[in-house]
């Protein structure tokens, strides 16, 4: 077992909102407010960002400052890949979801001969590209840049020369190939996708195991299956967007929220499952964002609830996080 260390990286300059850039000190707030010091217990590293683009006139409309996103998921790679050769675990807490790419593109870089599986805990697939994408923003496109598809058979868009070179740029961070096959990427709980996502995820046969399924068919049994559709991998990497929980039921404190989610607890158990298979080199917690908490840092508190009970599973045996 990997002692841990935090990545925390503020940028959101691939949302379509402004805001969770400050999720991280949200996160903060809501363990000095719970009288928990997690946040004092372990290393981290900062990383810088390129959040004053956000001024900048967007210049390519299908794919939002992705210059930027291309260099600060550079950053990532390169920060995710040498916490896992220095013997750490990195713990990445995200700003947008779109630096997801520069995560997992350093945990294949740390081990390119190795499989990697993904496990995608988000309302959202994030499979569009700049070909298919409505709103041009990046943090919809992480999992189509690691899976190295454009989509073209379903293209809704005319791309400008520019977009596309920084878009086989973004698809080349970490390693130049595919960082994971379609039979390696699961989603847990996605319910809100385009027509493009969805054509793909039928013909690349990607499997998701929506909230309603789950809980009709049992979290335990849906687990196992997924356990054992990623047993040729590895190493794991899980994402966990918070958007991937209940917005009515929580608060709609992150960029795109949905209803009828998850609840804290059934994520808390896909986690804690996926960690004790061990093959978890990687774990990402993104998309809090407290401008627009209608809870007051309700997002941020349950994020962190999560992130404190799944921990516990990493740490070693008598190190303790607190309750």
């Amino acid at each position: 077992m990997k002692p841990v260390k935090i990545i925390k990286n503020r940028s959101d300059i691939g949302a379509g909102t402004r805001g969770s850039d400050m999720g991280i000190d949200a996160l903060e707030i809501a363990a000095i407010n719970a009288e928990n010091t997690y946040f004092n217990r372990f290393p981290f590293l900062d990383l810088d960002t390129d959040n004053e683009s956000v001024y900048d006139k967007v210049t390519v409309q299908f794919a939002k400052r992705i210059t930027h996103v291309v260099e600060q998921c550079g950053r990532v790679s390169d920060a995710v890949q040498t916490t896992l050769d220095e013997g750490h675990f990195p713990i990445v807490l995200s700003g947008d979801h779109s630096s997801a790419l520069g995560t997992l593109s350093g945990v294949k870089a740390h081990d390119p001969a190795k499989r990697l599986g993904v496990v995608w805990i988000d309302a959202h697939a994030d499979l569009h590209s700049p070909y298919t994408t409505p709103s041009g923003n990046v943090h919809g496109m992480p999992l189509a840049a690691a899976l190295g598809v454009d989509n073209l058979d379903h293209r809704v868009n005319e791309v400008s020369s520019v977009s596309v070179r920084q878009w086989e740029k973004l698809k080349q961070i970490g390693t130049p190939e595919q960082k994971v096959k379609p039979e390696d990427l699961i989603f847990f709980g996605v319910r809100d996708t385009e027509a493009p996502e969805e054509r793909l995820m039928r013909d690349l046969g990607i499997r998701n195991y929506k909230v309603e399924e789950m809980r009709y068919r049992g979290m335990e049994t849906c687990l196992k299956e997924a356990l054992q559709q990623l047993r040729g991998c590895d190493h794991i990497y899980i994402s966990f967007d918070v958007d991937s929980l209940d917005c009515d039921l929580i608060s709609k404190g992150t960029g795109t929220p949905v209803s009828k989610g998850f609840d804290p607890d059934e994520v808390k158990l896909v986690i804690e499952r996926l960690i004790h298979s061990g093959k978890v080199a990687c774990l990402e917690v993104t998309e809090i964002n407290p401008l627009l908490d209608n809870k007051g840092n309700k997002m941020a508190e349950t994020a962190f609830q999560v992130l404190n009970a799944v921990t516990r599973h990493l740490v070693p045996e008598g190190v303790g996080v607190e309750g």
